[in-house]
This record gives C-alpha cells, sequence and structure tokens, in this order.
C-alpha cells in the first residue's frame, strides 16, 4: 500500500521492515528463551533434547537474519523488475482529513 502512495521501492521496503521488525524480534525471541532450558537441563534424554533446541535455535537465529536482510533485498530486486515489464503502480490520491 504504501507503494502505491508514491514512495520509491527502497523507501517502500525500508518502511515494511520498520514495521515488521518488532514482531519478528519478540516472535524469535521467544522461541530462542523457550529452548534455553532444554539446553541447559540434564537428566535423562538431555543429549536428544539439546540437539533439538540447538537446531531450533540455529535454525530461528539464521532464519531471522535471513528475514530482516535478504527478503527485503530480494523484494527491491523483484519490484524493479516487474516494474520494469508492467510498469509502476498508479498511485492513489490520499484525502487528508482536518480536524476543525
Amino acid at each position: 500500500m504504501v507503494r502505491a502512495q508514491g514512495l520509491s521501492i527502497v523507501d517502500a521496503a525500508f518502511e515494511a521492515c520498520k514495521e515488521r521488525l518488532r514482531p519478528i524480534l519478540m516472535t524469535v525471541a521467544t522461541m530462542i528463551i523457550g529452548m534455553v532450558p532444554l539446553v541447559i537441563e540434564g537428566g535423562a534424554g538431555a543429549n536428544g533434547n539439546r540437539a533439538l533446541a540447538l537446531g531450533v535455535i540455529g535454525g530461528m537465529s539464521i532464519g531471522t537474519i535471513a528475514l530482516l536482510f535478504v527478503v527485503p533485498a530480494f523484494f527491491i530486486v523483484f519490484q524493479k523488475l516487474h516494474e520494469k515489464f508492467q510498469g509502476a503502480p498508479k498511485m492513489k490520491n490520499v484525502e487528508v482529513k482536518s480536524e476543525e
């Protein structure tokens, strides 16, 4: 929607990143913190739990880095290609209501 309001492709990508950063980080932090007890706890089956938890923590960390940096870069590249062949989106007129 922001792209259709007249922002450039890069500016639209940065606006989307700013809007999605907090929910992404909160979800990842919750998952990683939830796996910490499996990593540090001992007892029966601790080796299996530790291996699974470390795999989840590593996967969430790498996936988050990819989500925060690679996805916006792909959006910019593919949006530029799309607009090169399909044309730029039509800009919407945004009405601003004043409170008087």
